[in-house]
């Protein structure tokens, strides 16, 4: 496996001290050794996968999942829970002008959709991961960027059909909003979870529907011939059809199709220890609101139901001690600029990992090019709970040939484009983000 990060990105120790994996206990599956066969083989055992495996064994097929670690290990058991709108990074003009406006409408409509599908699968299934938030609520970091919400909310109403709320500065005390902020506007779509309950809540579901998920047994190594083969270090699982569901822990030739079509990006959170009411009242933010600010390099934080407090940034260009101590500092730093009334607080959990982004800046969802009966998806740049679930059970439809239960927006068909650099790829972002640094002044 060929991966563009050190190999402490891919490793224990960004999740050594991770908050999820102390509300959840790991489902304990089995690994792959000796040699079986499959219908639908599927790499990945995120949000994406579990979808996909859901769907098929509901559906009647077999399916056998593969996760190189355990399920939900990856981004799906480290992000900060926001299942909201996104996806993409495109604005409405650039998809205007590179789809059309009906792809854009309908893009648009796939982002409420994947939120809603994600909270039906909770409430069928009963699974309690628990949610919180009314919606998502942006926050202005500068004055300038008050007046940019003022468009945006016109904009949300247009895109979503719904009513956003503007809150003035000065009334954001009222609702437990307080800090360094000039503004806020909150889209009423959306809410907040704990992913792991969920990816393993979704995972014992598939399980129940006859699906097979395999633990601990990396693909090192996929044959294509009249049929897949996948090597494992211990087996080998052959299959008519395979999903690639791996996102920011993609490999470079697993398959080769992948090599610089994503970039990962590293993402870290702290969680505090549980607040009193004293101190919460102290920092003013009593809102359960999932919140993010209006920086390019954003923060997004959230006081969970049980008073902790979740606080995340966007990480380092390197994987290494040196830089993981580094990025905990700075972390920790803007936490306690943001809410110096929590300067004292402890913060217990503090981890890292890796979302993915791509040169067209959306998702890619459909049959890998070349590689026939071979499929996936990945690069949801950042935003991957509702839209990663939507795009898994997107897949489980079109590998078996069928025609989508859900809308397939055109913005998911086409394959991302390369990134120049190649395996060096990630040295594109020190200037991405110093421009962006700068431009959050």
């Amino acid at each position: 496996m060929k991966r563009i990060y050190e190999p402490l990105a891919y490793g224990p120790e960004p999740i050594r001290n991770g908050y999820w994996q102390t509300t959840a206990d790991p489902l304990g599956l089995p690994s792959l050794r000796g040699a079986h066969q499959t219908d639908i083989a599927i790499i990945g055992g995120g949000f994406t996968g579990l979808n996909a495996a859901l769907q098929l064994a509901q559906d009647g097929v077999n399916v056998t999942l593969l996760d190189s670690e355990t399920i939900g290990w990856g981004a799906s058991g480290r992000n900060g829970g926001f299942c909201c709108l996104g996806g993409g990074v495109l604005a409405n003009k650039q998809i205007d002008k590179r789809y059309g406006i009906d792809a854009r409408r309908a893009w648009r409509q796939a982002e409420i959709d994947a939120i809603s599908h994600v909270a039906d699968l909770l409430k069928t299934h009963g699974i309690d991961a628990k949610t919180h938030s009314n919606g998502e609520t942006l926050l202005a970091h500068k004055p300038t960027r008050w007046d940019m919400l003022q468009h945006h909310a016109e904009q949300a109403a247009a895109d979503y059909n719904v009513s956003p709320t503007l809150t003035p500065k000065q009334d954001l005390p009222e609702l437990g909003l307080s800090g360094p902020f000039h503004g806020a506007l909150t889209i009423p779509i959306g809410f907040a979870l704990n992913p792991l309950k969920y990816a393993l809540g979704i995972a014992k579901v598939a399980l129940d529907a006859g699906a097979r998920l395999i633990e601990n047994s990396p693909v090192t190594r996929i044959e294509q011939g009249a049929r897949f083969t996948l090597h494992t270090a211990q087996g080998k699982l052959t299959a008519k059809r395979v999903i690639i569901a791996t996102n920011g822990y993609s490999s470079e030739d697993v398959p080769t199709w992948l090599r610089a079509r994503y970039l990962p990006v590293q993402s870290s959170v702290l969680v505090t220890r549980p607040l009193s009411d004293a101190e919460i009242n102290a920092a003013g933010w009593t809102s359960e609101q999932m919140a993010f600010d209006s920086r390019n390099l954003l923060h997004y934080f959230r006081l969970m139901p049980n008073r902790r407090f979740l606080f995340g940034m966007r990480g380092g260009i390197f994987a290494n001690a040196r830089s993981d101590a580094k990025i905990k500092a700075l972390i920790r730093s803007d936490f306690e600029t943001m809410f110096p009334a929590w300067a004292q607080v402890e913060t217990p959990h503090m981890w890292s990992g890796l979302v993915c982004m791509n040169a067209k800046g959306a998702p890619f969802t459909g049959a890998i090019p070349g590689m026939p009966g071979a499929f996936a998806s990945l690069s949801y740049h950042g935003n991957g709970v509702a839209m990663a679930s939507y795009c898994g059970a997107l897949l489980a439809d079109l590998v078996q040939g069928k025609s989508t239960r859900r809308p397939y927006p055109d913005l998911l068909r086409n394959p991302p484009n390369k990134f120049p650099l190649g395996h060096k790829r990630r040295w594109l972002l020190p200037p991405i983000y110093t421009a962006m640094g700068l431009a959050d002044r």
